[in-house]
């Protein structure tokens, strides 16, 4: 498995915006997809946006979160852009990598509160 280090998150007001990002230590080849997943209390964790060569996102959050990739020759870097923030959208926020070898890695949740 690989560590996933993951920064951003916080306290926000309803229509600011965040950014968070996770690097992971390997190359681009090693990765089948790359994302961010989130979990509110007392509800399931849910796909909020990731990477499969293409882009995926979750119907809440089309339009106002996007999803972007750094790649460089020993770590890829993934983003989410988070703008028009609303309370709904308070969570912990995982990134998440899928290898191509089989194993699944988390990161270690940063939240992100919206509120005023």
């Amino acid at each position: 498995q690989v560590q996933l280090v993951e920064s951003g998150g916080g306290l926000v007001q309803p229509g600011g915006s965040l950014r968070l990002s996770c690097a992971a230590s390997g190359s681009i080849f090693k990765f089948n997809a790359m994302g961010w997943y989130r979990q509110a209390p007392g509800k399931q964790r849910e796909l909020v946006a990731r990477i499969v060569g293409n882009t995926n996102y979750a119907d809440s959050v089309k339009g106002r979160f996007t999803i972007s990739r750094d790649i460089a020759r020993n770590t890829v870097t993934v983003y989410l852009q988070m703008n028009a923030l609303k309370p709904e959208d308070t969570a912990v926020y995982l990134c998440n990598a899928q290898e191509t070898n089989g194993f699944t890695s988390w990161g270690q949740g940063t939240q992100v509160t919206v509120s005023s």
